[in-house]
């Protein structure tokens, strides 16, 4: 099982960015597919954006469309989300998670592996 580390997280404004790091321990990062999710309070976690193996496939929620983007270093073990033009809405514990699904999956009983997770805040 492999062990999964968020950072990156922060109190932003509006319209600004951040971008997630989550590094991945094991020396089989390259197996799996990465996907991020966000839990906001009171609200169940949800789906952001997951990336295949080799970073063929991607998938986004209609959310964060065209706002974020994931992207993966299998040399370096680490998945990254980088966040523009952040909104409000944003706000959430990010959380990373591995996948030893060969296709990009979104539900979060397909994902085996989760971080502990970050904090984002987006203040208006």
């Amino acid at each position: 099982q492999v062990q999964l580390v968020e950072s990156g997280g922060g109190l932003v404004q509006a319209g600004g960015s951040l971008r997630l790091s989550c590094a991945a321990s094991g020396r089989t990062f390259s197996s799996y597919t990465m996907g991020w999710f966000r839990q906001a309070p009171g609200k169940e976690r949800e789906f952001v954006a997951a990336i295949t193996q080799s970073g063929r496939s991607i998938r986004y929620a209609d959310s964060v469309k065209g706002r974020f983007t994931i992207s993966r270093d299998n040399a370096k073990n680490t998945v990254y989300l980088q966040m523009n033009n952040l909104k409000p809405e944003d706000t959430a514990v990010y959380y990373c998670a591995s996948s030893n699904s060969w296709r990009v999956v979104i539900t979060t009983t397909s994902f085996d592996s989760w971080g502990q997770g970050t904090q984002v805040t987006v203040s208006s």
